[in-house]
């Protein structure tokens, strides 16, 4: 009984020692981050007040129109355009003078106008053409592969604006995402650097970065600065994502997402599914409604080079994982500091290579930033699915990892 009750206060106190050292690292966390954080319901309630007329399925556009197709090529014309002005600015000599800088900003701002007029109208079409195309594949709604009524649900609703930006944490020692915390847009490149930098000293890997898009809002948001081919795609995504949260795996991945259930493997076949599922969509919009910009462009960037980017990112994350398993914490951020110079002689620049940035780009398993096998897995899965639909409903309705093997396991011969 002695030894029991010994036992028993040992663990607890090891407990509490564990439990102290969360709470004292995500108060020190929060006050790091708190003038910095974003809101949801703050710019839900902005969204309220300043939207006279909210996106839906319905309405008198059409999405095949070719005038709403021509208005939506120039909203994208606009962003190009905007993108080369924006590059003259940059690198302009310090001898033009002020007259010639105050043209090129007048002209910059005046692009942002059109750009601006235009916006609206180009999400209302370009849902709409997601809508279509996923009526096409017979996707409707959560519940359609139990009741097949022919609606489309939650409606395709997003914005094309900056979305917020997240931060990163992982541990030192291996490469998981254990807290994301959602940004403010607007934060220089300064403060940036400074909230990493005091993460950092917490004794944790951290990363502050962009995303394209960002769907735990609704309107969801969408990078408003891309290609119209990662437009179409992340639109489809970030829906993907809302759809999903009414299924099993997606129910599985907000309670990883709040911390309540940590799951990596479901937030990697959540975040592959929508991925892939949106891929497919995203190529069918491209082809039926703007066939003169090709295949869409996929994450990694597209185009034959000599240097193979993604191939050296896999061989990068490999490597890491080695350091880290071995207990080289200082040469694993040696050797991805190296790399990242290396990868910025190349032509491919990344601000910050660490344990976080592999954590948050990993959730994509079928990316070279992972080297989880279920990226393959969902890989055979689709293919030996008979449809989109039935590679979706298959998926949604997974709650683990083992669920996917199983489930692979009675199709192989």
């Amino acid at each position: 009984m002695l030894i029991t009750n010994i036992l028993g206060m040992l663990l607890i106190s090891l407990l509490g020692a564990g439990c102290e050292w969360v709470v004292d690292f995500d108060d020190r966390l929060n006050s790091i981050v708190e003038p910095y954080r974003f809101s949801a319901l703050r710019w839900e309630l902005s969204q309220v007040l300043d939207k006279t007329e909210p996106l839906a399925d319905g309405g008198e556009f059409g999405a095949g129109n070719k005038d709403e197709i021509e208005l939506v090529l120039e909203y994208f014309s606009l962003s190009d355009k905007i993108r080369t002005l924006k590059a003259e600015l940059n690198t302009i000599a310090t001898g033009n003078s002020q007259e010639d800088l105050t043209s090129r900003r007048g002209e910059l701002e005046r692009l942002h106008q059109i750009k601006r007029a235009l916006r609206n109208a180009v999400e209302l079409i370009i849902g709409r053409q997601i809508r279509e195309t996923l009526n096409s594949q017979g996707i409707f709604n959560p519940l359609d592969r139990y009741i097949r009524l022919k609606s489309g649900f939650p409606p395709i609703n997003f914005t094309l604006d900056r979305p917020p930006n997240v931060l990163v944490v992982s541990p030192r020692d291996r490469i998981e995402s254990m807290r994301e915390i959602m940004l403010v847009q607007d934060i220089h490149l300064e403060a940036i650097e400074d909230i990493e930098a005091k993460v950092d000293a917490l004794g944790v890997s951290a990363l502050v970065s962009e995303l394209g898009g960002f769907a735990a809002t609704y309107p969801a948001f969408v990078a408003d600065d891309a290609s119209l081919q990662f437009t179409v795609r992340t639109a489809a995504e970030e829906w993907l994502h809302q759809y999903l949260a009414f299924t099993p795996l997606g129910f599985m991945y907000l309670l990883d997402a709040t911390g309540i259930a940590r799951n990596y493997d479901i937030a990697t076949m959540n975040e592959t599914l929508a991925g892939m599922v949106s891929d497919e969509i995203g190529e069918i919009v491209v082809r039926t409604y703007y066939p003169q910009y090709g295949t869409p462009e996929n994450r990694a960037g597209s185009g034959e080079t000599a240097f193979d980017f993604n191939r050296e990112m896999r061989a990068i994350r490999i490597a890491v994982d080695r350091f880290l398993a071995d207990g080289e914490i200082e040469r694993a951020e040696k050797f991805m500091e190296e790399r990242r110079q290396y990868l910025a002689s190349q032509g491919y620049y990344i601000r910050k290579l660490n344990q976080a940035y592999f954590a948050f780009y990993g959730t994509y398993a079928d990316e070279p930033t992972s080297v989880s096998p279920i990226g393959a897995e969902m890989k055979e899965l689709r293919s030996q699915s008979a449809s989109l639909r039935e590679f979706l409903n298959t998926v949604a309705a997974m709650t683990s990892r083992q669920d996917l093997i199983d489930s692979l396991k009675k199709t192989r011969p």
